[in-house]
């Protein structure tokens, strides 16, 4: 059998199961008897200036495997880079690809978003022009749960398990008192929902949170928004609201557009950072009430001591399939999952163009959305359920979590 040898990289904002993603891939190039299994350290740009490791001779056992899969955020530490097109800056594939020649490197598993798959689609067409073997596939992640084709993405489900559960215990704190209030919280999605609907779920054991859910799917209107703060007035006293950070109003712009805290990313994404607080302003302006605005923030993303055990191990199996692909003589795809039932929950994985899944995104259906623009459908409600079934066992040492030590990063620091 002719020597196997591949790089892993990680890309774009972290999960609490895209280390369960690496793990599943390291897991099984060392059942296929790959000699190295080398990982970049912060993503494509890492591999530019010579920052990598070999995982191989990090992850020995089975046990180093497992505690890897149970680490949240990128053990190969992440960037976010964009690969110039291939006209202009064709010295910088041609780097790569001497690179990958010297290391004879045989596949790319790269894991990652919208902008991951974008790199792996621009690698593979490359590899295509300069007639390399060499097999480039895509895992995805993300917590926004916006990658086409595939029915859900990697670390989504426990994001949507931490949502859920963070607006129960909002609720069981704001219920004990009587005077009128509203809590706004704040949750990611750029253009999709989904996050944001998952807190939904929390009402699965009897609460009635949150009251009221506006995602970017659909335009926001300021004063129906504030219509239907007042009608909830009438029915209790504290009112609950999700929102996405990304919703705009019918004319297409975002809400806070106007922040002195957005920005915009490498890939030219909006940053956003003070839609709770524009919305705050806005009911307290209003109503003269209690107004609070709670930013999830990047707590939604890292929280595995409540992930769920139906992402992690999906993840891990993602991670397994990506390899089988490979060997398959499979390349330029991203590895997606098919949903076959929801009761009972059942999947399987396939894989898919990568270049019909690059730079596009997939939406919340407008039919699983109210036609109130303020809730979720029970459609919606049994696509979410599913995915935040099952809990981790997580390792303590005195009293906190126990996860893997990341100081490598440290020193193989590549700058933004």
């Amino acid at each position: 059998m002719s020597q196997k040898n591949c790089f892993i990289g990680q890309s774009g904002g972290p999960t609490v199961a895209i280390n369960a993603s690496l793990a599943g891939v390291v897991a099984q190039c060392k059942k296929e008897g790959y000699e190295h299994i080398y990982g970049m350290i912060n993503g494509i740009k890492g591999l530019l200036e010579d920052h990598y490791i070999d995982l191989g001779e990090l992850f020995k056992d089975e046990e180093s495997i497992e505690n890897l899969k149970a680490t949240p955020a990128m053990y190969l530490g992440s960037c976010r880079f964009k690969l110039p097109t291939i006209n202009l800056a064709e010295g910088t594939y041609e780097k790569l690809f001497k690179k990958f020649e010297d290391m004879h490197i045989t596949d790319v598993f790269y894991i990652g978003g919208n902008d991951s798959m974008d790199t792996v689609a621009k690698l593979s067409t490359y590899a295509k022009t300069v007639n390399s073997s060499i097999r480039f596939i895509g895992i995805p992640k993300t917590i926004d749960n916006d990658l086409m084709g595939t029915d859900h993405t990697p670390g989504f489900g426990s994001a949507a398990k931490y949502v859920a559960s963070s607006m129960l215990e909002i609720f069981y704190d704001s219920a004990i008192y009587k005077l009128n209030a509203v809590t706004i919280v704040e949750i990611m999605g750029r253009n999709a929902g989904w996050l944001t609907a998952a807190s939904a779920l929390a009402r699965e054991n009897g609460a009635t949170v949150p009251d009221l859910i506006y995602l970017p799917e659909v335009p926001f209107d300021t004063e129906k928004f504030l219509e239907d703060i007042r009608e909830k007035f009438k029915e209790k006293s504290s009112i609950i609201i999700a929102v996405s950070e990304g919703i705009k109003d019918a004319d297409g712009q975002y809400l806070d557009q106007d922040s002195k805290y957005t920005k915009k990313d490498a890939f030219g994404h909006v940053l956003h950072s003070g839609t709770g607080k524009v919305l705050e302003t806005i009911v307290y302006k209003e109503f003269r009430c209690k107004v609070r605005s709670i930013e999830l923030n990047v707590l939604q993303r890292c929280a595995m001591h409540i992930a769920s055990k139906t992402d992690i191990e999906e993840s891990f199996e993602i991670g397994q399939f990506a390899v089988t692909s490979a060997l398959n003589n499979e390349t330029g795809i991203m590895i997606v999952s098919k949903r076959e039932s929801d009761m009972p929950y059942k999947v399987h994985y396939e894989t898919m163009d990568v270049l019909k899944v690059a730079n596009l995104e997939h939406k919340i259906p407008v039919e699983w959305i109210n036609d109130a623009h303020n809730d979720i459908t029970p459609a919606l409600h049994d696509y979410l359920y599913p995915l935040i079934q099952g809990e981790m066992a997580i390792k303590y040492t005195n009293g906190i979590p126990t996860y893997l030590d990341i100081t490598h990063l440290k020193n193989n620091i590549v700058k933004e």
